[in-house]
């Protein structure tokens, strides 16, 4: 990769050509508020690791892998300073987004699920990778790669169905 090589025009196109697909996989993961901050904290570590880049991967599947754990961290601080793990354990956890006006909102239904089966769905269904590349970046088997996508369809498939009939 001739960015890690210190080419800028080649870091730049290769920002360019990975960005909104890097942003559309942040802001479905966390949301759409925090996505450019963590674009951007994607890619300030992404060229920090790149002279350690050994290539056993593709750059792309990479880039992802930087932004999930980016957003991973980005749940915890989160999590550690409002002190939201106590408030969140305390409240139910609805297992359907209620829609009485039929307009179900797509990032709503992602967000109702848990973050491992999201991130799974996110990155083959939306983003379109293998599960092999999914496996990959998530660092799991790639048939509990399967089965986390294949329960967050079912998981979503209800929660449509019940916010129809709601």
């Amino acid at each position: 990769m001739a960015a890690r090589d210190g080419d800028d025009a080649a870091a730049g196109a290769f920002v360019r050509t990975t960005q909104a697909e890097i942003w559309r996989f942040v802001a479905a993961l966390v949301d759409r508020e925090a996505a450019d901050d963590l674009t951007q904290e994607t890619y300030l570590r992404a060229f920090r690791a790149l002279p350690d880049f050994e290539g056993r991967s593709t750059a792309r599947t990479w880039l992802l892998g930087i932004a999930r754990r980016a957003c991973a961290d980005h749940i915890r601080s989160l999590t550690r300073l409002r002190r939201l793990d106590d408030r969140l354990a305390a409240q139910p956890h609805p297992t359907h987004v209620p829609d009485q006006a039929g307009a179900l909102a797509a990032g709503d239904l992602l967000r109702s699920l848990p973050d491992d089966r999201r991130s799974a769905f996110v990155l083959t269904q939306v983003i379109g990778l293998s599960y092999e590349e999914t496996a990959d970046i998530e660092q799991v088997p790639v048939g509990t790669i399967r089965s986390r996508v294949a329960r967050a369809r079912t998981q979503l498939i209800e929660a449509v169905l019940a916010a129809r009939a709601g």
